[in-house]
């Protein structure tokens, strides 16, 4: 019997996952959220099996208790994060939030099967951020200052990234965290965020030649500490936001041109002068060369990758222990190889709904501070994912970056979380800001008709009544005289 379940589970898994992403797509067929309410039904259900038939595998794989019960605090843990934010923000864009509890499912499902500790530690940090993140989208919708920040901003994030890198420790050859009463913090992780408001408030205030060249010297500053650190998937993300922010503010192509070019030979140089981004580079292009070395990592993955077919080996039977730091880099590879290219792919369309709806509420944002936070948080949480699947997969040079909701890691956990909770908040201003344009409309159209009714109804009147009353005396008082 144990063994039929862990047969037939995987394709459950893969069925469960599959349906839930169709319905990720489905949901942009209608624009109202009323009209959705179905979709995300479905979704919930879905989400629910999908949880329940990876666990089963675990626990008749294991024969565990501890997995039992760490099951059944995931799901009150997923079941109140729905209930709760539906019930604080009756607004909400229920898809966002749907795609964050799967992505952390996933993630919970995962790290449970690499590693029971991680998994608990990954679990607590979510509850608390989860807590943290609850409260975001009030503070989003209300405090209509953040828009006049901008130095505050580049100011906090500056001083963060460069305590950083005098006082942090080295993780991987990198400084990108420092420890404070024991609890690790990236503050890189942290700091992306404030340097998307940065740039917004930014180029809110002005997106002439000038303040664009400002704008560009304080960016470089983050991405030149970053560089130094050796945060190279971190510098990255930074570029390409900026390059991508200040193309949207200001809609010339020049900008974009410059900062791909300047990209370009920055990476040339810096590939000149850093040995460890050799190193990756030498790893990328031929991993087989240094397969007992540097290309040990990547050439591991790629075998997880090729191991996994449609449907994947099932939990617990394939060997992604094999490779170093997977429950961080190589994560992606762990659930192809275990749980199929199918929930691989699902993932990814998971994750690329997400960034479409970010970029639907930048869109239909009217302020243009608020339009620009909703823009660079979808470059971020999408280029962070590029960088990573695309690692995986030797698709590029390794970058170290976690993959979002779904890697071990607390600062990223919780920053995403954070971002996620923002976009709520942008999305209800979004609602806020079409309730007045409606309100305006109707008063608009009421004052037209009011405007417009005095002379309809004179049109209406007969030809005689419209006679000025001076006309018609004369014929009156010929009448008059007639009756005498």
């Amino acid at each position: 019997m144990e063994h039929y379940v862990i047969a037939l589970s995987k394709y459950f898994i893969a069925i469960f996952l599959a349906l839930y992403t169709y319905e990720c797509f489905a949901v942009f067929r209608f624009q109202d959220e009323e009209r959705r309410k179905g979709i995300y039904t479905r979704q919930i259900i879905l989400m629910f099996f999908f949880h329940f038939s990876a666990f089963l595998t675990i626990c008749v794989q294991t024969g565990e208790l501890q997995y039992l019960f760490f099951y059944a605090f995931q799901q009150l843990a997923i079941f109140a994060t729905l209930v709760l934010f539906e019930l604080f923000y009756p607004t909400l864009n229920r898809l966002i939030v749907h795609n964050m509890c799967m992505l952390l499912t996933i993630g919970f499902i995962i790290l449970t099967r690499l590693s029971f500790e991680k998994a608990m530690k990954q679990f607590i940090i979510v509850v608390i951020s989860l807590v943290i993140s609850m409260i975001i989208p009030h503070f989003i919708y209300k405090m209509k200052f953040l828009k006049n920040l901008s130095w505050l901003y580049a100011l906090i994030g500056i001083i963060s990234l460069g305590i950083v890198l005098l006082l942090g420790s080295i993780t991987n050859g990198s400084k990108i965290s420092y420890t404070i009463a024991g609890i690790t913090f990236q503050p890189s992780e942290f700091v992306k965020i404030i340097f998307v408001f940065f740039i917004a408030s930014a180029l809110y205030q002005s997106s002439k030649f000038l303040h664009v060249v400002y704008v560009t010297l304080v960016a470089a500053v983050h991405v030149l500490i970053l560089v130094v650190s050796k945060d190279l998937g971190g510098a990255l993300i930074f570029f390409m936001t900026y390059v991508l922010m200040v193309y949207l503010a200001t809609h010339k192509i020049r900008y974009l041109l410059l900062g791909l070019g300047g990209g370009c030979a920055a990476s040339i140089v810096a590939y000149q002068i850093f040995s460890h981004i050799q190193t990756r580079v030498q790893a990328w292009r031929d991993p087989w060369s240094v397969i007992d070395g540097d290309g040990y990592q990547i050439t591991q993955s790629l075998f997880s990758l090729g191991r996994g077919e449609l449907f994947g080996l099932g939990l617990f039977k394939g060997a992604p222990d094999d490779i170093p730091f997977v429950e961080q880099d190589f994560i992606f590879s762990a659930v192809v190889e275990e749980m199929g290219l199918i929930v691989g792919l699902c993932l990814i369309l998971i994750c690329l709904s997400c960034f479409i709806m970010f970029m639907n509420i930048s869109m239909k944002l009217k302020d243009r501070f608020y339009q620009l936070v909703a823009f660079g948080l979808g470059v971020l949480y999408i280029f962070q994912i590029f960088l990573t699947i695309g690692g995986d997969t030797k698709f590029i040079p390794l970058t170290g970056v976690t993959l979002p909701l779904v890697s071990y890691g607390g600062s990223s956990v919780l920053t995403i979380l954070i971002m996620f909770s923002i976009i709520e908040g942008l999305f209800m201003i979004r609602l806020d800001e079409g309730a007045k344009s409606a309100r305006r409309k109707q008063k608009a159209t009421r004052r037209e008709t009011t405007e417009s009714e005095p002379s309809f109804r004179r049109s209406r009147q007969p030809e005689e009544e419209r006679q000025p009353e001076e006309e018609r005396q004369p014929e009156d008082d010929g009448q008059q005289e007639q009756e005498r």
